[in-house]
C-alpha cells in the first residue's frame, strides 16, 4: 500500500463499517484491473542490497523516478518513501527491506496491464543504470541474510517489526525478503463477491505452486519451491492464511467485518505521527480503550482503511478482493498472474466452471493443499490427483473467460496469450523454481551467483 489514509470521518457504528466494504460493488462495465509487483533491488557490482541513503540508494533512485514521472512525492517525517501519480492512477512504494512496488492504475485489460508493466521498467531502467542498480524478479531473496537487508525509514514498518517476532517465527523475513506479484479485482454485489472469495481461496494454493519461484535462501537451496509461500504459515496467523468463516455459504461483508474487528491494530495516524497500537483490537478501539492513549482516540474511517490493509489472508477483502499467493517473477509473469484470475473471475461462464470445479473442496483439504504447496509445487497431491492436473482445468477454464471478454489489442490478439508462461509450467511438469534448482546444481556449477544475471530487470 503506497500511501496510507486519513479520512476522520468518526466511525459510528459497526454498520458502518460494513458499508465500507460494500462501497465496492461496481456494475460489471466498471470492473478494473489493479495489478502490483515487486521487486528486489541489487547493485550490479557484487550482487549487494541497495540501502535507502547515499548518492546511489534508493532515496536517489525515487527521486530519479520523480523527476522522469512528475510524481507527487509520498513523505514519511520529510523522507521521500513513495510516489503517487496525481489523479490516484498508480503508485510506487517500498516494502520494509527496499523491495521496489508499483501499484498499478485500474485498467480494462491485461494488454494495457502488461503495457503499463513494461513501461515501468523501461522508466525503472533507466534510472537505475546509472546508478549501478538493477532489480531481480523472485519471490524470495537468494543471498543476504536478515542482518544485511537494509530497512527503509517507513514508520508503519517499525511498529511491525517491532510486532513480529511476538506473533510468528517468520515475519521479518516476510517483511524484509520476500517479493509478490497481486492482482485487485472487483465485485457487483455481496453475492459476487462470495463467489469470487470462495474460488479464489480455493484456487490460491495452486496460484501459489504454478508461481513458485523462490528455492534460494542466504545463498544455497533452501529445500523448497516456495520460500516465500511457506514463511506465510507462520508469519502472524491471526491476521494470515485462510479463512475458514469465508467457506460458509452466506459469508458476507460482516462477517469479514467482525473477524477483523478482533484482529490486533498495528497503528492510528494522528496530525502526521503513527502511535503503536498494537496493544488492541479495532473492536477493543472502538470501545474507547485508546481514549487517553492517542490524541483524539474516536476511531475513524480512515482509521479502519488502514487497518484493513494491514490483514493478511490470502485473498484480502477491501472494496476490491486481492489476490495474494503468487512470489514474485520475471516479466511475463507481471502478465500471466492477472490473466490467470481474470480469465476464471470476470466472466459469468468461467466462474460458474470455476465453482463446479472447486464446489467440494473442503476448508481441511485446501488447509493441507496450502500446506504441502510450498515444498511440492504442482506435484502437490490432492484426493486422487495432483496440482498439475487441476491446473490444466483452471487454465482451461481461464482461457474461456479470457475468450468470452474478447478484449482485443490492436494486432486483433485476445487476452489468452497472456496464459502462455502458465502453460508452460504444465507441460513441463516443472516450476520456476525447479528450472533454477536443476541450473543450480549443473550449469550455474553451485553458485546462486547467476541468478542475478538470468532472472533481473
Amino acid at each position: 500500500m503506497a500511501r496510507d489514509t486519513t479520512d476522520f470521518r468518526p466511525i459510528e457504528s459497526i454498520d458502518e463499517l460494513v458499508e465500507h466494504l460494500a462501497e465496492g460493488n461496481k456494475p460489471k462495465d466498471k470492473w478494473r484491473i489493479g495489478t502490483e509487483h515487486e521487486k528486489f533491488p541489487f547493485y550490479v557490482d557484487g550482487n549487494a542490497p541497495v540501502p535507502y541513503g547515499g548518492d546511489n540508494g534508493i532515496r536517489a533512485l525515487l527521486e530519479g523516478m520523480q523527476r522522469t514521472l512528475g510524481w507527487d512525492p509520498i513523505l514519511d517525517d520529510e523522507r521521500v518513501i513513495g510516489l503517487v501519480e496525481p489523479t490516484g492512477q498508480g503508485a510506487i512504494s517500498l516494502e520494509p527491506g527496499g523491495q521496489f512496488e508499483l501499484s498499478g492504475a485500474p485498467l480494462e485489460t491485461i494488454h494495457q496491464t502488461c503495457r503499463e508493466g513494461n513501461a515501468h521498467l523501461a522508466q525503472l531502467r533507466e534510472i537505475a543504470e546509472p546508478l549501478g542498480i538493477r532489480f531481480l524478479g523472485l519471490g524470495g531473496s537468494p543471498k543476504w541474510r536478515l542482518s544485511e537487508t537494509p530497512k527503509m525509514p517507513k514508520s508503519r514498518y517499525e511498529i511491525m517489526t517491532r510486532y513480529m517476532p511476538k506473533v510468528g517465527t517468520k515475519g521479518l523475513d516476510m517483511m524484509y525478503r520476500t517479493c509478490t506479484i497481486q492482482v485487485n479485482l472487483d465485485f457487483e454485489s455481496e453475492a459476487d463477491m462470495r463467489r469470487k472469495m470462495q474460488v479464489s481461496l480455493k484456487l490460491q494454493p495452486l496460484a501459489t505452486a504454478l508461481f513458485a519461484n523462490s528455492p534460494f535462501t542466504e545463498g544455497r537451496p533452501n529445500g523448497l519451491q516456495s520460500w516465500r509461500g511457506e514463511i506465510w504459515t507462520d508469519t502472524d496467523n491471526q491476521r494470515s492464511g485462510l479463512l475458514p468463516f469465508c467457506f460458509s455459504p452466506d459469508f458476507g461483508f460482516a462477517d469479514y467485518v467482525e473477524w477483523a474487528l478482533d484482529v490486533p491494530m498495528y497503528f492510528v495516524i494522528r496530525d502526521g505521527r503513527y502511535h503503536d497500537m498494537t496493544h488492541m483490537t479495532f473492536r477493543q478501539f472502538m470501545n474507547g480503550s485508546a481514549h487517553n492513549q492517542v490524541p483524539d482516540g474516536v476511531p475513524t474511517i480512515g482509521d479502519w482503511a488502514n487497518h484493513l490493509s494491514t490483514l493478511f489472508p490470502d485473498v484480502r477483502l477491501k472494496r476490491f478482493l486481492e489476490m495474494r499467493g503468487a512470489d514474485g517473477g520475471p516479466w511475463r509473469r507481471i502478465c500471466a498472474l492477472p490473466a490467470f484470475w481474470v480469465g476464471l473471475l470476470y466472466d459469468e461462464e468461467a466462474l460458474d466452471a470455476a465453482e463446479q470445479l472447486t464446489a467440494d473442496w473442503t476448508f481441511e483439504e485446501v488447509r493441507d493443499m496450502r500446506a504441502a504447496v510450498p515444498k511440492n509445487g504442482i506435484a502437490t497431491e490432492f484426493r486422487d490427483t495432483d496440482l498439475r492436473s487441476i491446473a490444466r482445468e483452471a487454465l482451461k477454464i481461464s482461457r474461456l473467460g479470457l475468450t468470452n471478454r474478447d478484449r482485443k489489442n490492436r494486432d486483433g490478439y485476445d487476452e489468452t496469450g497472456f496464459l502462455s508462461t502458465l502453460d508452460e509450467v504444465v507441460a513441463r511438469g516443472t516450476t520456476s523454481a525447479e528450472e533454477m534448482l536443476n541450473a543450480y546444481h549443473t550449469r550455474w556449477g553451485g553458485s546462486i551467483e547467476p541468478v542475478f544475471l538470468e532472472y533481473a530487470y
